[in-house]
């Protein structure tokens, strides 16, 4: 309802588009994680880059996707998401079904419980900065600090443990936040 009705009659997107809409919203389910190359896209749907942005804008907006920008104060609508999620891992199922990727599940889950209370934003070193202050790398039971080492504040979400210990956290206690 949120693409067929919403998006056409309140941003005035052309129903047209709305099907590449839904192609997009696949390609990010499908990805780990989904980094946008703005000009491949535009291209690939057949629309002007700026069009796009506004579309990825909209998505993010009706809660669809959450965008993720490098920090930096006053995001632009014309600026270009570093790393799009959807919002949830229902619609990850719902549009990969079997090609769900196990990777864009754990940050996808991770992003939405966090996301929720707190400010996320692409981390240049690992996968979240959260509040500006603290670092996550999320990963499975293996993952290591190789991708934080050095940084302060930096952690390890990993799925598959049951408790975590020096700085690694179980994914599912994040869980607890919503």
């Amino acid at each position: 309802m949120m693409l067929e009705i919403e998006l056409p009659l309140l941003r005035q997107i052309d129903l047209a588009y709305v099907a590449k809409i839904k192609q997009l919203l696949t390609v990010i389910a499908e990805s780990v994680p989904f980094i946008p190359n703005v000009s491949k896209l535009s291209e690939k749907i057949g629309i002007n880059r700026s069009t796009l942005l506004s579309y990825l804008h909209y998505l993010d907006e009706i809660e669809l996707t959450r965008n993720l920008f490098r920090s930096s104060e006053g995001i632009s609508l014309l600026q270009k998401p570093s790393k799009i999620y959807l919002e949830n891992t229902n619609l990850l199922y719902l549009l990969a079904q079997e090609n769900a990727n196990r990777g864009n599940l754990r940050e996808t889950f991770f992003a939405n419980q966090v996301g929720y209370a707190y400010e996320l934003n692409y981390a240049e070193q690992g996968d979240f900065t959260v509040n500006n202050q603290y670092t996550f790398e999320i990963g499975g039971k293996d993952k290591t600090e190789k991708q934080v080492k050095g940084l302060d504040n930096a952690y390890i979400v990993s799925d598959d443990i049951t408790h975590g210990f020096h700085h690694k956290i179980p994914l599912w206690l994040f869980g607890f936040l919503y």
